[in-house]
């Protein structure tokens, strides 16, 4: 509204906005937020671990998985200096890791509507108007100049907690966001060290394989030489080149497999496959002892479980925004300036205006849309929680799958070794029989292919082990805890007990 000419109208203008704008702002501090709150639903975790074996260690005060570098247990220098590319390099990651900025900004932008839009600007201008306008002739000038400097504010008071859930739930789902960032990171690292330990495997298995190809070369020699005395035949002749060209071409069809694991590791650590190369080297590790802890330890070791439980607090906070619009928008607005013809009044008392007013606008009727809206939210939030505990279900079924793989490969890999040994000596007592003039060549043929298949079969329990103890670790939540969900940027709190639901 237009003040009149003097500086006393203008106070009173100013103490009345003044006085309406503090009644709306006690309005909007003592309003409340509509709608649920949140409290994280009840799951069933079971006592222990079915599958732990008799000598695995269980609960303990400190976790023996290094927090963050959990690969470290397994004391390979190789596979750690790999897994710290990841970090660096991994493109996957770094895409995770934007896309949680993303959320943390989104906060930020939800943050803002809780204080006043305020916009100011600048304006002059010429003014010539019709002297044959109704009483033109009697006006002083018909042309004059306007300047103008007004300053706007709005405010959307946040009477029933609409805002305030808003912005509770992009917290949560920045939170969210960085949980599933620690589990992108877990499945990397995770996957890097099965890959790692599956080409150890083929190097160990190849080793075995250029070894054996070397008895098969003496064997043939053996053979060739008993031929050419008249002792064996030349069918014998032809079996030991048999059995010694397919060890050959088994031992070239590994190259394969190795060079697509270490395409795959070169990918992980951010690099091209035609510069990376990993020289060869046996597996020689053996599975570190790793403490399951409790079941319900998992709830707060797993990132993915973590994530889905903020996910359900967004879910909650959506249903109080849809119960929100149920009750009118009220806005507090103020316009206020100065305003004159020249640039000496410009600025005078009498040449400042203000104005303030407030408004509700609320929704009559809308054939059902708000209560379809809640009843949406209400089922997503269904929905979250269901998923949420499939989440937990999975995480046991995984965690009890690795540990029944290491204890049962544990078991089959002593029976292995036993079997490898009786193989070997079966073979010995073929090949002596076989140069005593007893037996045909035959019999060495088979107690050559059960030796090595034996062998190799020991060799892929070995890495087997390695990988199911990789996943358990990974099963495990890696040392991760939620308790290190990060509070989002520009907040003034921690979020640590938001995000474990306490």
């Amino acid at each position: 509204m237009k003040v009149d000419g003097t500086g006393s109208g203008l106070k009173r203008k100013t103490r009345l906005a003044g006085t309406v704008l503090v009644g709306l702002g006690l309005l909007v501090f003592f309003g409340c937020a509509v709608g649920p709150r949140y409290s994280r639903p009840t799951t069933v975790a079971p006592p222990e671990y079915k599958e732990l074996p008799p000598n695995w260690k269980t609960a303990q005060p400190n976790d023996q998985i290094a927090k963050g570098t959990w690969w470290e247990v397994f004391e390979d220098p190789q596979l750690n200096a790999l897994e710290q590319q990841i970090n660096v390099s991994n493109q996957t990651l770094k895409s995770a890791q934007a896309q949680f900025e993303q959320a943390r900004a989104l906060v930020l932008i939800n943050r803002s509507a809780q204080y006043p839009d305020v916009t100011a600007g600048m304006s002059a201008t010429r003014n010539h108007q019709s002297i044959n306008r109704p009483n033109g002739r009697l006006a002083p000038t018909n042309s004059y100049t306007d300047l103008q400097l007004p300053v706007d504010a709005s405010y959307e008071a946040d009477v029933w907690g609409r805002v305030r859930r808003t912005v509770e739930a992009a917290r949560a789902n920045a939170q969210a966001s960085a949980a599933d960032l620690e589990s992108v990171r877990l499945s990397l690292h995770a996957e890097l060290a099965t890959d790692y330990f599956q080409l150890r495997a083929l190097d160990a298995e190849e080793q075995l394989l250029n070894s054996t190809v070397s008895a098969y070369e003496k064997a043939l020699d053996l053979t060739q030489n008993r031929y050419s005395g008249g002792v064996a035949s030349q069918v014998d002749v032809a079996q030991a080149r048999t059995q010694l060209e397919t060890t050959r071409a088994q031992a070239i069809d590994l190259g394969v497999q190795r060079a697509q694991l270490e395409h795959a590791i070169a990918v992980l650590i951010g690099q091209p496959a035609p510069t990376f190369s990993l020289p060869g080297s046996p597996l020689n590790n053996t599975p570190p002892v790793v403490p399951a802890g409790l079941p319900s330890d998992l709830l707060e070791r797993r990132p993915d479980i973590a994530g889905n439980e903020r996910r359900m607090a967004v879910a909650n906070e959506q249903i109080g925004i849809a119960r929100a619009a149920y009750y009118p928008t009220i806005t507090l607005s103020a316009t206020g300036g100065f305003e004159g013809s020249s640039i000496t009044n410009w600025f005078n008392g009498p040449g400042g205006f203000i104005a303030a007013g407030a408004s509700a606008l609320g929704t009559v009727f809308d054939a059902g849309r708000r209560r379809a809206q809640v009843d949406e939210a209400r089922a997503s939030y269904d929905q979250a929680v269901a998923n949420y505990r499939e989440t937990i279900l999975g995480a046991f079924q995984e965690v009890e799958d690795n540990l029944a793989a290491l204890r049962l490969l544990e078991d089959e890999a002593k029976t292995q070794d036993v079997a490898v040994t009786s193989a070997e000596h079966s073979l010995t007592l073929s090949t002596n029989r076989y140069k005593g003039g007893v037996t045909t060549y035959l019999e060495v043929i088979t107690a050559q292919s059960t030796a090595l298949t034996d062998q190799r079969t020991a060799v892929e329990i070995a890495g087997r082990r390695m990988t199911a103890s990789v996943a358990l670790i990974k099963a495990l939540g890696g040392g991760w805890n939620a308790a290190t969900l990060p509070a989002v940027q520009g907040e003034g709190h921690s979020q640590s007990g938001a995000a474990t639901g306490q």
